[in-house]
């Protein structure tokens, strides 16, 4: 037993009625601003860690002021 055409269209039909079309368009707005501060975040993370930190060296370090 496969998926149709029909059931996706009755299964549509009952989302837009339920919802209405203001309250989708709006909800999908909501998800594409979600994404594009997503990216945005990602994208200023790896500009902050170019340079990695040895957390060694910092130990090393603190063991030679004792």
């Amino acid at each position: 037993m496969s998926i149709g055409i029909w059931q996706i269209a009755i299964v549509v039909i009952l989302v837009v009625l339920l919802f209405g079309r203001g309250k989708i368009s709006s909800l999908m707005g909501d998800v594409a601003k979600g994404i594009k501060s997503f990216k945005k975040g990602m994208a200023s993370d790896v500009t902050d860690d170019s340079e990695p930190k040895n957390i060694s060296d910092e130990n090393k370090d603190s063991e030679n002021k004792d």
